[in-house]
């Protein structure tokens, strides 16, 4: 910010931006051109903030060419694309309606992996297992332990000895 000074308005947007964002890369840029305005090198404030002194100079350069705090934030990003589809989801609520043993799986109940599995073989996509606890999420599902349940023994009573009768519950 060697060629114009902040005035006293910047100053203070670019304050009010370091007291009320939650964007890290916001704070950061506001802060180079605070530190520059103060009188600090580009080095010392890419050093400081672990950036490269190219980086430090786009921010101020932008700054000064446009004088607007807001042209500090980042520009909006469309991200990668989802490859998770509606078809993938009728799929998977098939999947869960059907028996692991039905298609092979020596287990009774479906796990995420056994899940992800199957679909790499029914689609050639690999998910995470977070895409898929997500989309399980959002049909209804929710993780239980499974409850081993021992069918009662027919024969107990004849393999439990008697025990005598206790004197006070026969006198009553």
């Amino acid at each position: 910010m060697n060629s114009e000074r902040l005035t006293a308005n910047e100053r203070k947007q670019l304050l009010a931006i370091l007291r009320r964002t939650q964007d890290s890369r916001w704070y950061r840029r506001a802060l180079a051109v605070l530190e520059t305005d103060s009188g600090k090198s580009v080095a010392e404030i890419a050093g400081a903030l672990r950036v490269s002194r190219q980086s430090v100079h786009n921010w101020i350069g932008n700054f000064q060419h446009t004088r607007d705090v807001r042209a500090l934030a980042d520009a909006p990003r469309s991200g990668r694309p989802c490859r998770w589809s509606e078809e993938t989801e009728s799929l998977l609520q098939a999947l869960l309606d059907d028996s692991p043993q039905r298609l092979g799986y020596f287990a009774t109940q479906w796990t995420v992996p056994l899940l992800q599995e199957q679909l790499w073989h029914d689609i050639g996509e690999h998910y995470s297992g977070q895409t898929v606890r997500r989309s399980l999420h959002r049909l209804g599902y929710v993780w239980k332990r499974a409850r081993y349940v021992l069918a009662p023994d027919p024969e107990r009573e004849k393999k439990t000895p008697d025990l005598p009768r206790r004197q006070w519950l026969a006198r009553a």
